[in-house]
Parts: structure tokens; C-alpha cells; sequence
């Protein structure tokens, strides 16, 4: 197919990352992007993975921030409640670096609220006390 230029028809192949098996997915993409077809999936999981990472990728980001008065853990483990666009990760993670908790912390604690301006809140994925 075409080099993918405006209004040419295009394959993106990619690796599905929905279940073990780790399919070769490719999505045949026409006019403008649009997804025509998608193939190579084993299950109906791969499809959507596929159709959502040609036209609007998103992230899960876990990372840890440091916890204040925490007697046995210095760091907590923390992670976005749901996945936020791909193009969003780094401003996620710099908001993140600023970020302190006071414990105790207990899992599922709210750490930062609308992160980034994503609407996206970061809870707690471990405890400190």
C-alpha cells in the first residue's frame, strides 16, 4: 500500500498487548487514517487494542512519590486510576515529581487529583505507615 500521505491508503502492524499471546495486529488505515480493517488478532480484545492505538493511544502510568513521616516505607507505590492519552505521560510524570504524601497511606488513598489536567486521579498502590 501507499507511503501513507494525505488521502493514501496505509498498514500499521503492531504488537497486541491486551493478553499473553502478544498477536501481530495490522490495521489497514485508509483516506485519512480512518481504520478500514484490522487482522491478525486472535480475539476480539486485539481488534479494539488495535483500533484504539492507531487513532487515540493511552497509558497507564505507575511510578512511586516519596511519603512524609512514613516509619517503614519512604516511597509509596502509586498509579493512575484509568489510562490517559499517550501524548499525556510526561506531563503526568513531571506533575508526579512534586508530588509528596503523608502517611499513613493505605492502598487506594487518592495521591493527586486531575493530574496534569488529564481528569485523571493517581491513587495509592501500596501502604505506608
Amino acid at each position: 500500500m501507499g507511503a501513507g500521505g494525505a488521502g493514501e491508503k496505509s498498514d500499521k502492524v503492531l504488537t497486541c498487548i491486551r493478553c499473553p499471546r502478544g498477536c501481530r495486529v495490522t490495521v489497514a488505515l485508509g483516506a485519512g487514517g480512518k481504520v478500514e480493517a484490522v487482522s491478525g488478532n486472535a480475539c476480539p480484545r486485539g481488534d479494539s487494542y488495535a483500533r484504539a492505538e492507531v487513532t487515540a493511544p493511552v497509558r497507564s502510568v505507575t511510578t512511586t512519590v516519596p511519603v512524609d513521616g512514613a516509619r517503614d516505607e519512604g516511597r509509596v507505590a502509586v498509579k493512575t486510576v484509568r489510562e490517559v492519552p499517550k501524548g499525556a505521560v510526561l506531563d503526568v510524570v513531571r506533575a508526579l515529581a512534586d508530588v509528596r504524601a503523608t502517611a499513613p497511606v493505605e492502598i487506594g488513598d487518592v495521591i493527586a487529583r486531575d493530574v496534569a489536567g488529564t481528569g485523571v486521579d493517581v491513587v495509592a498502590t501500596s501502604r505506608a505507615r
